[in-house]
């Protein structure tokens, strides 16, 4: 039974949507401080109330007992009448003769305050006996000889019972006892009344955070639902051009957006250059390995006893095998021009160093031509592209000016600077590119002349790779061409900046 709860309860919990969690979390906290709230305000509420009630219980008390305590004799109806008379100051430690009417009448304002619907005040003799209450209550004296003041239940009601015994001011003698008894039926029905109302405010709070909880909720993690829709469209369609809406709030979602579709897109790239990397290889091998496989075959049937068909079969075979070597290196580099992001963003290379290396170079392997270098820089510049690129890109174009040159055996290389660029313009004259063609040199394995491009050992890929590695660099590549004129290819790259 308890595995069977923990699985249902972590399925629960799995397959809680964000929204509804957020929901409720956000409801507790409001619920538990609005709790924290009411019973803040309910305890200092009653406490400030019950305060005050206590000082009013003592403030009488005290009155009561500073009038009272004038009298030299034992405390009776008629002495307590006049004391607790208001005589203007004149009161003095014996009675004057007035009758107990007129010690009555002169009762006003000081009994008003004795007469509070929740308040009772008896007065008692020596012997404890009743000579005077506000109240017809017939309260017996509870209290003791000491004074005090506490909240307790009397006939069955709560309130504060002060008690104390009065003494002469005068002869310091014991004359009799005073009691009150402050009703707190009316704080109770404060406190009723207060907790009434914090529990609907409580009840309320909780409504309201529940609903507002759910629309916040909802907006703010509606840029997630998008994100997640598009994502679900991904896995069922890898190659789709779904992508997530912009999302306008600018906030942590739009960059997560803005990230996965990032993503999405480099991986949609790779997708597409893994599988047209085994396109155009199993395109390109298959006229190399039906040559060798026919070469094969003809020497399985008669020609290897003949030497001179068994030694162009073994020259042909090994052209065509040198050239799939070729092929396949050529579109391996291909194939990582994808992973310069990752492996080689901030690289950068000496400019000036890596042209002249490669115009000596070429100067010293073909002696037969004229090479020109034509270099503006006035010092060395650093640029953004890993050097073995940089090499590769200067040398792919310098050899295919060499290998399309014609009767003029000349190839001029210029370089210069051009706000934050740098500029390098390769020209030839050889025999140049017909217009229709020069939008499609850049495009892998094309060829403008098929049959003399591969007599001469060309793939198609060279310039491909070329242009890969400097848009993948953030630089420009494009030629320009005239038909048995020649061609001029211009490639401008980022310089750090410094």
């Amino acid at each position: 039974m308890k595995k069977v709860y923990i699985r249902l309860k972590n399925k629960v919990h799995l397959h809680l949507p964000l929204s509804v969690k957020w929901t409720l979390l956000t409801s507790a906290f409001v619920f538990i401080s609005v709790i924290i709230f009411s019973a803040v305000t309910y305890r200092t509420s009653m406490s400030t109330l019950i305060s005050q009630e206590k000082e009013k219980v003592t403030e009488v008390t005290e009155n009561i007992e500073k009038r009272l305590s004038i009298s030299n004799l034992e405390l009776t109806i008629r002495n307590t009448a006049y004391y607790l008379g208001d005589s203007g100051g004149q009161l003095t430690s014996e009675p004057t003769e007035r009758t107990l009417e007129a010690n009555l009448i002169r009762l006003n304002s000081f009994i008003s305050d004795l007469s509070l619907p929740e308040l009772s005040v008896s007065v008692y003799n020596k012997s404890k006996g009743l000579v005077f209450e506000t109240k017809n209550t017939n309260y017996s004296y509870v209290g003791n000889e000491n004074k005090s003041l506490e909240k307790t239940m009397l006939n069955g009601t709560s309130g504060f019972l002060a008690t104390q015994p009065i003494f002469s001011k005068d002869s310091d003698e014991k004359i009799g006892y005073i009691q009150l008894f402050y009703n707190l039926s009316s704080v109770d029905e404060v406190r009723g009344h207060l907790i009434r109302t914090l529990i609907l405010l409580i009840i309320g709070g909780l409504l309201i955070s529940l609903a507002l909880g759910f629309l916040l909720s909802n907006y703010f993690l509606r840029p997630l639902k998008k994100i997640t829709a598009t994502m679900n469209e991904i896995k069922a369609d890898p190659q789709t051009d779904a992508r997530i809406p912009e999302i306008k709030q600018r906030d942590e979602f739009a960059d997560l957006a803005l990230v996965f579709n990032e993503m999405i897109d480099r991986m949609q790239r790779f997708i597409e250059q893994q599988q047209q990397f085994v396109g155009d290889v199993s395109h390109e091998l298959r006229t190399p390995v039906a040559v060798i496989e026919g070469h094969l075959q003809l020497l399985n049937r008669w020609g290897k006893d003949d030497p001179e068909i068994l030694e162009e079969s073994l020259l042909a075979s090994l052209q065509e095998i040198s050239r799939m070597k070729t092929l396949v290196q050529e579109m391996l580099d291909l194939s990582r021009v994808g992973q310069v992001e990752l492996q080689h963003k901030n690289d950068v290379s000496n400019a000036k160093e890596v042209i002249h290396q490669c115009y000596n170079n070429f100067v010293l392997l073909y002696p037969e031509f004229t090479f020109i270098l034509d270099d503006d820089l006035d010092q060395e510049m650093q640029v953004k592209i890993y050097r073995n690129h940089f090499e590769q890109i200067l040398v792919i174009i310098m050899d295919n000016a060499v290998k399309y040159s014609l009767d003029r055996k000349e190839v001029n290389l210029s370089v210069s600077y051009n706000h934050n660029s740098l500029e390098i313009v390769i020209q030839d004259f050889g025999e140049g590119i017909s217009e229709e063609e020069l939008d499609q040199v850049f495009n892998r394995f094309y060829r403008v002349d098929k049959a003399r491009s591969r007599h001469k050992g060309g793939n198609g890929l060279g310039l491909a790779i070329a242009k890969e590695l400097v848009e993948t660099y953030g630089g420009t590549i494009h030629a320009d061409s005239v038909l048995e004129k020649g061609s001029v290819f211009r490639i401008t790259l980022p310089l750090k900046k410094d």
